[in-house]
């Protein structure tokens, strides 16, 4: 009950009002669930030990008309781009750090004219998602469970999953932990590291540079994907999430967060992770740039050990850098859309 209809039964005990009739009991209720149901998202409450960025922040952004939509998990207001047809088969596309589900509006609109629903998160900490203040908030098992709740939430079924960077590391932990959710994966630039086996020393590179970036309490987001992608246009949409530092928590921490030694916080569920995935005979498919120092070789564990990557055809895209939607997002899109074909639902 509201507090306004509490107040409204006090009034009537305590003046001894005659109770209103079951017509107007019904007319207000409609009217009180009706503006519940209108209420803006960003009426939704904050939590005390979190930013919430702007919408002001996103607007006219180059290539980006997609319609916001949020889901709260776990007291977080987490946004998602959710477009196509609402009875098309799901794809779910999940972006890595810094990024947002911006570095998908080149896919969305190849997938969606393909006839399917196609959603796209923003991470907790990242785009229009609710941002912690705390970088210890942000830990592996955090974002796992944060992602699982929103899946659950939309009751995504026999889904085709698509990850890079984070997005795979999070949603491959998420596949596996939900698997019956799941009827394909696609990864790209991406993996499931468990610390047992050393990284590649580009990647150790960047996690020392990182490493002093949170000493220095920043992260060029903007200027950091200008200068990867060779495109100064995308600055200012991937800068948008971030007003000041104090919201970069999860952008600053998340490198650090790679599991990189055996007894990781993260490292035994990757590893039950990696069993569920050396029995997953579902299909299953690797499509990486030949321009990623960071996760050159990454994909060789998946097409050797997964049943389902058997025979596949793995795609290997010339000139594609680590973030391979900005610059082969297009041609990225038609491989997701003819392996779904190939790979029909049983």
């Amino acid at each position: 009950m509201t507090p306004s209809a509490r107040a409204s039964r006090r009034s009537a005990t305590l003046f001894s009002v005659p109770p209103p009739s079951a017509p107007l009991i019904s007319g207000l209720l409609f009217f009180a669930l009706t503006a519940l149901a209108l209420r803006p998202s960003s009426a939704q409450e904050l939590r005390a030990d979190a930013l919430r960025t702007p919408d002001e922040r996103f607007t006219d952004l180059p290539g980006w008309d997609f319609e916001p939509r949020y889901e709260m998990v776990d007291g977080y207001r987490i946004h998602y781009v959710d477009e196509g047809p609402r009875d098309g088969e799901i794809l779910l596309l999940m972006h890595g750090e810094p990024t947002w589900s911006y570095l998908y509006r080149k896919m969305i609109p190849v997938l969606t004219d393909a006839g399917y629903r196609t959603i796209a998160p923003d991470l907790i900490g990242f785009g229009r998602s609710d941002k912690p203040k705390s970088m210890d908030t942000h830990t592996y098992a955090f974002h796992v469970d944060a992602i699982a709740g929103l899946v659950e939430a939309l009751d995504l079924q026999n889904v085709t999953f698509f990850g890079q960077d984070w997005g795979g590391l999070i949603g491959l932990r998420v596949v596996a932990e939900n698997e019956e959710r799941f009827a394909r994966v696609v990864i790209s630039n991406t993996g499931l590291p468990t610390g047992d086996l050393p990284l590649t020393e580009a990647f150790m590179n960047w996690k020392a540079m990182n490493q002093r970036m949170i000493e220095r309490g920043d992260i060029p987001t903007g200027r950091a994907l200008a200068t990867s992608t060779g495109d100064p246009s995308v600055a200012a949409a991937y800068a948008a999430p971030f007003p000041d530092p104090s919201y970069k928590a999860g952008a600053l921490v998340m490198p650090q967060r790679v599991p990189v030694t055996p007894d990781d916080p993260a490292s035994e569920a990757n590893r039950a992770a990696w069993s569920t995935f050396r029995s997953w005979e579902k299909p299953f498919l690797t499509a990486f740039g030949d321009s990623d120092p960071v996760t050159a070789g990454w994909e060789k564990p998946f097409q050797d050990e997964v049943p389902g990557a058997r025979g596949q055809p793995h795609t290997v895209l010339e000139g594609a850098p680590h973030f391979i939607q900005e610059s082969h997002g297009p041609e990225l899109a038609k491989i997701l859309v003819q392996f779904i074909k190939d790979n029909p639902l049983p």
